[in-house]
């Protein structure tokens, strides 16, 4: 399965990595180009235990790659994952990140042509994805979520200094999606 990691982060890049280890075609996108390069380098642009081994083997087995330009990444992949910040602010979290991101990804669905599954990682309140992120997704790509394209929601539950381990054994994983379509293929990844 080819992903598309939205924010090469804590949670992206873990994730992305570790998608990667699974035996998927993982790139990570971002908008720091110092990151990026990093990444591309096979060295994590944090620390993690177990993440720059993690890595150095995703980048040497040639299923992770990281970029700047969103859009093309998205070409051929079947499911996109949001996985930028959601920093707080006086009245909860900020969504500009995700609102962006839903946005940018919304543009490119209506160049990829067939179902594609846009799932949000972001720690987000419930509700979120069915209504802001859905919003920005419809209103950018003119398409109707649940039929033209997926929609879901699949958690993250890494803590830091113990993320990798987190993602490879995790004690749980949560799906949530709008239809059982996007449903079957966030199971099968």
């Amino acid at each position: 399965m080819k992903i598309t990691i939205i924010g090469a982060g804590y949670v992206g890049l873990v994730t992305g990595t570790g998608l990667a280890g699974l035996g998927h075609d993982v790139v990570c996108v971002d908008t720091d180009p110092r990151r990026v390069a990093a990444i591309e380098n096979g060295r994590a642009p944090f620390f993690e235990p177990g993440l720059d081994e993690l890595l150095s083997k995703a980048r040497a087995s040639g299923r992770l790659q990281a970029s700047t330009d969103l859009a093309s990444s998205l070409e051929g992949a079947d499911v996109s994952i949001i996985a930028v910040g959601t920093p707080s602010n006086a009245h909860g979290i900020d969504l500009t990140y995700i609102r962006g991101a839903a946005r940018e990804v919304g543009a490119a669905l209506k160049r990829i042509g067939r179902f594609h599954v846009v799932t949000v990682k972001s720690t987000v309140v419930p509700m979120t994805t069915d209504t802001v992120v859905r919003q920005e997704l419809e209103a950018a790509s003119g398409l109707v979520a649940g039929r033209d394209f997926g929609l879901a929601m699949n958690p993250e539950f890494l803590r830091e200094g113990c993320a990798v381990e987190d993602f490879t054994n995790p004690d749980r994983i949560v799906l949530g999606a709008l239809d059982a379509r996007s449903h079957e293929i966030l199971s099968q990844m």
